[in-house]
């Protein structure tokens, strides 16, 4: 797995900066801000959490996505196991999550149950949580899952530096495993990730952004 691996620089000791995209793996605006501005508001979430609830992410970086819904979660009283499956193709080092993980004291307790457990890739039960982290390329390991997600995190880097993980097909394989009525989040507003989704059946809107980011994207299957 050693040519997988993610490989890092750090800005200001604190942000991880993905060598291969140039791209950093958090908003410097505030990281876990927009985990939830996107991906749990994004989606309509805590308020959609039901039991069995599952939800399905594009990148799944320092863990920032899985523990902000995690916490979500358990914070909303939730005691059977939230489904969570991620799709990374350059894990990185439970160190260097670690470290990143640090930023955020308000999931400290969540970052330090999980990472307790984590050997880097594959299952891990937590509990409340059932995590699966799919490494390889999404292009061949999501046609391959059998799984329906209520909710999608759509959290690659920037479409104009990781282009394959936004193009069209992708975004068909994402509907394809979207059980009716659930939704799909992210950051970008890309124009060609938005007429992707559109054509993959998604309904999609366009609102505004988190911090200096003017818009994002919503989508839902109907």
């Amino acid at each position: 797995m050693a040519d997988q691996q993610a490989r890092l620089s750090w800005r200001d000791d604190v942000v991880p900066v993905s060598d291969k995209f140039d791209d950093p793996y958090f908003s410097l605006q505030g990281g876990l801000a927009e985990t939830e501005f996107v991906f749990l508001a994004g989606n309509d979430l805590p308020k959609r959490f039901v039991p069995g609830f599952q939800i399905a992410e594009l990148g799944f970086g320092t863990g920032l996505g899985m523990l902000t819904a995690w916490k979500a979660w358990e914070e909303a009283g939730m005691t059977t196991p939230l489904c969570f499956t991620s799709f990374e193709a350059f894990p990185m080092l439970p160190a260097d999550m670690a470290k990143a993980l640090a930023a955020f004291p308000a999931i400290t307790p969540w970052a330090e149950r999980f990472l307790q457990l984590w050997k880097g890739t594959g299952c891990c039960d937590l509990g409340t949580l059932q995590l699966n982290v799919v490494i390889g390329d999404a292009r061949v390991s999501l046609p391959e899952w059998t799984g329906q997600a209520d909710a999608w995190f759509l959290d690659g880097f920037s479409p104009a530096k990781n282009p394959e993980l936004w193009q069209a097909d992708l975004m068909q394989q994402v509907a394809r495993h979207t059980k009716q009525g659930g939704s799909a989040a992210t950051y970008t507003a890309a124009g060609f990730v938005r007429r992707g989704l559109e054509e993959a059946g998604f309904e999609v809107t366009r609102v505004p952004g988190f911090g200096r980011k003017r818009h994002m994207t919503k989508a839902k299957m109907v």
